[in-house]
């Protein structure tokens, strides 16, 4: 595919914004949830298990029995998230496993299958782009991390946009989501690059005001451009 047809694709494909929850507790999990669902179509429980990456958060008791009304992705950044997914059992729910991380591939396509969800790849800031391309035929939803996942609130890396870009030019009907360090200014950066999923945690939830957040946030997907 020609750059030029993916950049039209990608001007005319709507660009989703999605609220990231890192958490620890099932009270802070519903609050955040009920605080974005007027505003979003989805949102994305980050799920650590202080293996994969240096940190921890909510478990999976505290995942049943989520609001309606509200879409659901699970970014599984730990060892063995078949292990992890088969609990989960939302259905069409998105379920995004790490290629780092510790797997067994055949059995989370199965898994995913049985609960009713789907399947997409996330990658970190470091991961070579052909680790990443080897999962082109079991997917078309990819994760962009622009920060080493464990934490909220780092700054966006933008030498992955070079990798966005990539994606984006082999395939304009892929779903490409970003995720770390989001604000008013690198939103544009990652929509620019070809990503047409935003994820944001600390630039929707670190604000007294989370409505007007919100909307500072999609103005600037309004602004943004498209090389």
């Amino acid at each position: 595919m020609q750059i030029n047809e993916s950049r039209r694709y990608a001007n005319s494909k709507t660009i989703e914004l999605i609220a990231a929850i890192l958490v620890k507790t099932k009270d802070e999990l519903i609050k955040q949830i009920e605080a974005v669902k007027p505003y979003l179509k989805t949102v994305q429980i980050d799920i650590m298990d202080n293996d994969f990456v240096p940190n921890k958060t909510i478990g999976l008791e505290e995942l049943k029995d989520l609001p309606n009304g509200i879409n659901y992705e699970f970014h599984w950044m730990v060892q063995h998230p078949e292990n992890w997914i088969n609990r989960v059992r939302i259905k069409n729910a998105l379920h995004l496993v790490h290629v780092e991380s510790k797997m067994d591939f055949q059995k989370i396509k199965k898994t995913i299958a049985a609960v009713g969800g789907k399947l997409g790849i996330a990658f970190n800031p470091n991961t070579p782009i052909e680790k990443v391309l080897e999962y082109e035929k079991e997917t078309n939803y990819f994760l962009a991390m622009t920060v080493h996942p464990g934490f909220s609130g780092q700054k966006y890396i933008s030498e992955v946009e070079e990798k966005i870009k990539i994606l984006r030019e082999r395939n304009s009907k892929y779903d490409i989501e970003v995720d770390g360090g989001i604000n008013t200014e690198t939103i544009k950066l990652a929509i620019s690059a070809g990503a047409n999923k935003i994820v944001a945690a600390s630039a929707i939830f670190s604000v007294e005001d989370i409505a007007k957040s919100i909307k500072a946030l999609k103005n600037a997907i309004k602004e943004a451009k498209y090389a």
